[in-house]
């Protein structure tokens, strides 16, 4: 399966360096040409000697998604840090590519909640802590 990943930050790179570990070719987009340096932490060879692929580039420019690969993608993942890009560009990889499992990284719950029901996977952060306090709190004695 080729899985592409958007945001090379602390989620993205983990979830990239496990979908390769895992045996999935794995793509990686970043703006920052520095946060290469994540893929390749902790790891015995080089993310490239590994068999990623990393593009420097913006999600929301066409031309980084296709250099990226988004074309042949079966999975993609928006994981910048910002809810607006996650979501538009998920939109894309979805509308305008066809790729058929998207997900995306939202931090408001209502909004995930929202695009969740027009089509979207989406996963929040928020709402999965605000779930373990509530949880945590149910499990102290009064």
């Amino acid at each position: 399966m080729f899985v592409l990943i958007v945001g090379a930050g602390r989620v993205g790179s983990a979830v990239a360096k496990s979908a390769l570990a895992a045996g999935h070719e794995v793509s990686v987009l970043d703006e920052d040409p520095l946060s290469h340096e994540r893929l390749d932490a902790g790891q015995s060879k080089s993310w490239e000697d590994s068999g990623g692929q990393f593009t420097v580039g913006t999600a929301l420019e066409i031309d980084a998604l296709v250099q990226a690969g988004i074309e042949r993608a079966d999975v993609f993942i928006a994981s910048t840090d910002g809810d607006n890009t996650n979501l538009i560009i998920a939109q894309i990889a979805q509308r305008r590519f066809g790729v058929e499992r998207t997900i995306v990284r939202v931090m408001d719950p209502a909004r995930a909640g929202w695009y969740g029901e027009q089509g979207l996977h989406t996963i929040s952060p928020t709402q999965h802590a605000i779930e373990m306090f509530e949880r945590a709190l149910q499990l102290e004695p009064a």
